[in-house]
């Protein structure tokens, strides 16, 4: 008998340590599962919040196309002016497309003048990665 003493104790203390785990596990998961409500019930909370703002955006989109259609049509020489001023933008793209693609000169450049900015010289300190000469000062 005093043989199985000994392991009786250590079977009691084995018995008690798996006891104290599961008594750990088990309260990690009540927290784990108190973590997961609490989440649940935060998204639950933000999926209504964003329905009634969805329904509210709705709603008033809604009311503004009411609006655009009971709208009286513009007067046909404010429609006039329109179509003419967008026949002249589609007149004069071209020319302003081939400028800010930098393949030709400013549209007002045309004009008459010559264009006005300056041509660059192609100097030796250029050939060597220099900066160009500083210009000469006139004595004051």
């Amino acid at each position: 008998m005093s043989a199985s003493l000994p392991e009786e104790v250590k079977l009691i203390e084995k018995h008690e340590e798996i006891l104290g785990r599961r008594a750990e596990l088990l309260e990690q998961m009540e927290n784990r599962r108190e973590q997961l409500e609490i989440r649940r019930t935060q998204r639950a909370k933000e999926t209504e919040a964003a329905r009634r703002r969805n329904t509210a955006m709705l709603q008033d989109l809604r009311k503004i196309e009411d609006r655009l259609r009971r709208r009286q049509p513009p007067r046909p020489s404010l429609l006039a002016q329109e179509t003419r001023y967008w026949a002249s933008v589609e007149e004069s793209l071209p020319a302003w497309e081939h400028f800010l693609l930098g393949k030709g000169p400013h549209p007002t450049d045309g004009l008459g003048q010559p264009p006005s900015r300056a041509k660059r010289k192609s100097g030796a300190a250029k050939d060597r990665g220099l900066p160009p000469h500083p210009k000469p000062r006139t004595a004051r």
